[in-house]
């Protein structure tokens, strides 16, 4: 006679195979840089596959070292430092003001009755506009000078900045609020210490595809009024039909780019080490 009571047998745990495993801990010991030049050096094979087949002209689509002996170039003459330095430090400019006005202004309409109900609905019908629309304004108002750049590249940071913290800040749980309040926190502290904290994984996530944008941004911004930049070596090669300096500014822009948000996600990893301890 049996009971009508189930016995549950313990689930038995199978072991990945012996090619899961070994993979597993290649990963491990490859990390995130190894795998980055793996997918470099395999983009590098399909693009030597490709221009190997013929059937694209060779001087739109160049071979792998035709591409870096044009880079080899570059640096020879003095010309790739110089364009990295210019265009960094127009980047690293338009990126700071863009981004601390984007967290002060999303601030503001997020928490404040004025900022939320006049000055929200003109941002929301702006912020689709593209950045690069802008390009003939900031010039005509600024001229073809410094001012102009940062401003585009300014203007390109402060839309998915302030989307991202504003979203974050109106997020914020109410009992968080609520408990802030019972405790004696007056605006300022509850600011600073619940909803700041509670935003800054979104915050973070803004100030990332702010980086990312700017350096979208900065090739439009260098194309005029300059005589050094990324931006600059890239119009000047398309102009000259050099697409083997043009893939390559195009790759250096990438890389800069990369390293650039690997930076700004380390400076944000300890204000959202709480986040991802929680998931």
């Amino acid at each position: 006679m049996t009971s009508g009571v189930a016995v549950r047998t313990p689930a038995v745990r199978v072991p990945p195979p012996p090619g899961a495993q070994r993979l597993r801990a290649a990963a491990v010991r490859l990390g995130a840089l190894g795998w980055t030049v793996a997918g470099l050096v395999l983009a590098a094979a399909v693009w030597s596959l490709v221009v190997a087949t013929g059937r694209f002209p060779r001087q739109l689509f160049p071979s792998v070292p035709e591409i870096l002996a044009a880079g080899q170039t570059l640096w020879a003459e003095g010309l790739l430092a110089d364009d990295i330095s210019a265009s960094l430090r127009r980047a690293a400019v338009g990126f700071a003001i863009g981004a601390v006005i984007a967290v002060i202004v999303a601030v503001f309409t997020a928490t404040t009755a004025v900022g939320r109900n006049l000055l929200q609905p003109v941002l929301r019908v702006f912020s689709p506009i593209p950045t690069i629309g802008l390009v003939p304004l900031a010039i005509l108002w600024f001229g073809l000078g410094e001012n102009s750049k940062t401003l585009v590249i300014a203007l390109g940071v402060f839309v998915p900045v302030w989307i991202n913290s504003h979203s974050g800040i109106v997020s914020t749980p109410i009992d968080y609020l609520k408990a802030a309040r019972c405790l004696g926190a007056g605006r300022w502290q509850t600011l600073r210490k619940v909803v700041l904290p509670e935003a800054a994984p979104d915050i973070a996530a803004g100030l990332r595809v702010g980086a990312a944008m700017a350096f979208v941004l900065i090739v439009v911004a260098e194309m005029t009024g300059t005589t050094a930049g990324i931006g600059y070596r890239i119009y000047q090669a398309q102009l000259f039909s050099q697409a083997d300096r043009l893939i390559f500014c195009l790759v250096v822009l990438g890389i800069v780019g990369a390293i650039c948000d690997l930076l700004v996600n380390a400076a944000t990893s300890p204000v959202t080490r709480w986040a991802r301890e929680e998931h």
